[in-house]
């Protein structure tokens, strides 16, 4: 049984090198020196089509878990981020840039992600919640880590951001290479009893379509839609909102402000997967909205003449935002089952595909009014209409 703690490592690692394309706000900044004549809703379409596709590359690993062993979804995986690296290291347009960074990587990360999502939650039955925490936690984080590491690493001449990025998408495919050989599925005797269950994971299982049929399914997906969409436009707009905030803010500041962000998704992760282990589904969804809502109201409050309520903003949005992931992955399993885990729980994460497109519409906003306000007042709603998901939510 021990060595379930050593395989947790080793996605933790994995986990940790396939968050890397939530760094975007940090690629795009490099990226954007050397072409000034694309646009803020240009680039950030680069990061929707990244969620959109991450999706995609989810669904079809859950598809192909039936088929083929995980740990070739993690060597797809692999292939995919070097010749997506690799191709956008070499971009000097933004059909090239969509393609390799939005779709290759997009899709690479997907699959990295359902792959390890859908393994190591089986080697803690009794703790579910704080495994799938602890493993996108080391997702979540990797903008903070990953992307600190390729801040300092990278010249601060136009272009060597290239180099770099070629380097990472070597030593990614190597690590993810070499650690799927970690990735299997539990045999009996191997684990310790999962402790009293109910619903789903007492026996009810559930098939994707029954799961679409369940009105539970699509109160949850729209409280994650919308929670989703609120903090990839924060992620995605989070350099430009420091600097209106606080104009003065030197480079190393401003990292860390952004970087604040990575850090506390991370922590979010952890924290609301013990949460939904304590407490239950309803508490701990509450609490990841309460997060939200404050978040996004110390930010707009920043804007207006109170700085210093910037960095309180960014930790309340980084942990609401970490919440989203984790619930997706816990409530997937105990409402409708671990049988079908794979290919539902892709069908979940689908809520990003559809938030995705929230961070591309804002950087629109943005370009035709100069202005965050009604960024934020969208912002608003959207948590207001997760509240509406969530409140009508019933168990299946």
């Amino acid at each position: 049984m021990k060595k379930r703690f050593g395989y947790a490592l080793v996605g933790v690692v994995l986990m940790l090198f396939a968050g890397f394309v939530y760094a975007w706000s940090i690629l795009s900044a490099p990226i954007a020196a050397e072409f000034p004549q694309w646009s803020n809703a240009q680039l950030s379409l680069t990061f929707t089509l990244c969620m959109a596709f991450f999706c995609l590359g989810g669904m079809a690993a859950g598809l192909l878990s039936k088929k083929i062993q995980v740990r070739m979804n993690v060597r797809i995986s692999a292939v995919l981020f070097l010749i997506g690296f690799f191709l956008t290291s070499r971009a000097q347009s933004l059909p090239m840039l969509y393609v390799s960074y939005g779709v290759l990587c997009g899709t690479a990360s997907g699959f990295a992600y359902n792959s390890i999502m859908n393994v190591m939650p089986q080697w803690f039955p009794d703790r579910q919640g704080l495994i799938s925490g602890v493993l996108l936690m080391g997702f979540g984080a990797s903008s903070m880590v990953i992307g600190a590491v390729f801040t300092a690493v990278t010249p601060d001449t136009v272009g060597a951001w290239r180099t770099t990025l070629l380097v990472l998408g070597v030593v990614m495919a190597a690590l993810l290479f070499a650690g799927s050989f970690a990735f299997h599925t539990p045999k009996p005797g191997e684990l310790p009893a999962a402790g009293p269950q109910t619903g789903a994971e007492a026996g009810e299982e559930f098939t994707p379509g029954r799961m679409l049929r369940r009105s539970s399914f699509w109160c949850f997906f729209l409280w994650a839609v919308t929670l989703s969409a609120v903090g990839l436009v924060i992620i995605a707009q989070a350099r430009g909102i420091a600097l209106t905030a606080s104009p003065a803010m030197d480079a190393g500041t401003l990292s860390l402000a952004v970087g604040l962000i990575s850090v506390c998704n991370g922590l979010g992760r952890v924290l609301f997967g013990a949460l939904f282990d304590k407490v239950g589904r309803g508490v701990t969804m509450a609490l990841v909205v309460v997060s939200f809502a404050l978040g996004t109201g110390l930010l707009l409050l920043s804007l207006n003449g109170r700085p210093a309520l910037l960095i309180p903003g960014f930790l309340f949005i980084g942990l609401g935002y970490g919440g989203g992931p984790t619930m997706g992955a816990a409530v997937t399993k105990r409402f409708y089952g671990k049988e079908n885990y794979p290919v539902n729980f892709s069908i979940m994460n689908l809520n990003l595909l559809v938030a995705s497109f929230a961070s591309t519409a804002a950087g629109g906003i943005f370009d035709a009014t100069g202005s965050y306000t009604t960024i934020f007042v969208l912002l608003f709603g959207l948590i207001a209409a997760a509240l509406v998901g969530m409140l009508a939510i019933r168990r299946p």
